[in-house]
């Protein structure tokens, strides 16, 4: 009986000490929990900000992929950007159909997503303007050369060093047959 009232008086101390222990992490694990829904509630923050970009990126892909289906209209039927504007404002799903790939659902969507949407020819414009016509800049003298020895089937690097070579030692002012029959006597050599 006494070594049974020594185990107990030992758990009593031990459980005394344990309730000791606990009470003292009590804080710890109190906060370690404000800590684990402070995180919780950030994931799910993180989640829906994580979802509205993936909206966001869906949505910028289709309404780009109407702005080049509007442009491709434009080239391919000749459409001004005043007559897309008022087929849009007059639900004429027709005229948006012509594009080369666009079918009726495609047409309606397309209507519909730009029904709110200011249609102008000022980008339209000002890109067009960009585009001008320039005449291709003039052969030089040792471009001509070089193309007449390839096509008299000289490898072409050699036909660049023959005619660098008779370029060097003629001048800078020398013209093409001259480079030419130059090259052709460097080329012999």
């Amino acid at each position: 009986m006494a070594a049974a009232a020594a185990v107990n008086t030992t758990m009593s101390a031990s459980a005394a000490t344990i309730a000791t222990l606990l009470v003292a992490m009590m804080p710890l694990v109190d906060r370690a929990e404000k800590n684990a829904n402070a995180i919780l509630a950030q994931q799910k923050t993180l989640i829906q900000v994580g979802q509205a970009l993936k909206t966001i990126n869906t949505q910028a892909g289709e309404l780009l992929e109407s702005a080049e289906t509007v442009s491709s209209m434009k080239l391919q039927q000749g459409a001004s950007p005043a007559e897309l504007a008022q087929a849009v404002a007059r639900d004429d799903k027709a005229l948006v159909a012509r594009a080369q790939g666009v079918g009726p659902k495609l047409a309606q969507r397309i209507v519909t997503e730009l029904k709110d949407k200011p249609i102008t020819d000022g980008p339209v414009a000002a890109f067009h303007g960009q585009i001008t016509a320039q005449a291709p800049p003039k052969p030089t003298a040792v471009g001509e050369a070089v193309a007449a020895l390839l096509g008299l089937g000289v490898a072409e690097a050699a036909a660049r060093r023959v005619v660098e070579t008779a370029a060097i030692r003629l001048g800078e002012s020398v013209e093409a047959p001259a480079l030419i029959k130059a090259a052709l006597q460097e080329l012999g050599r």
